[in-house]
């Protein structure tokens, strides 16, 4: 399942549901405008999609199509508001980054507890 950002806002606005942005937000750990813009279909950088990855209590790899039975092999999908297209190495490469993040963030949170 690849969701673009439009369909990654509406699932973080359900999740929300008719609780304040404000409130969700600081649960979450970003701003309430950041949030805001999310569920408007705004593309979260990379810190903010990881932290509301987590709330939603979904694996980010889940969003950008890549095989979680084939970490070796990542593979996501791009979606760019003013440019239409990525080239599929800077694709590639965006998916590894995330991966690596996701790791790391993995990592911290085992020593954390």
């Amino acid at each position: 399942m690849t969701l673009n950002t439009r369909d990654f806002g509406q699932l973080v606005a359900s999740k929300r549901g008719s609780r304040g942005v404000r409130v969700v937000a600081a649960e979450v750990g970003t701003s309430h405008s950041t949030l805001s813009r999310v569920e408007n279909g705004h593309m979260p950088d990379l810190q903010t999609f990881a932290k509301l990855c987590r709330w939603l209590e979904r694996d980010p790899r889940e969003f950008l199509g890549l095989d979680a039975d084939r970490p070796e092999a990542p593979r996501a999908v791009v979606h760019f508001r003013k440019k239409k297209t990525v080239a599929a190495e800077t694709a590639m490469a965006l998916g590894e980054l995330i991966l690596a993040a996701q790791h790391a963030v993995q990592a911290r949170s085992s020593i954390d507890v």
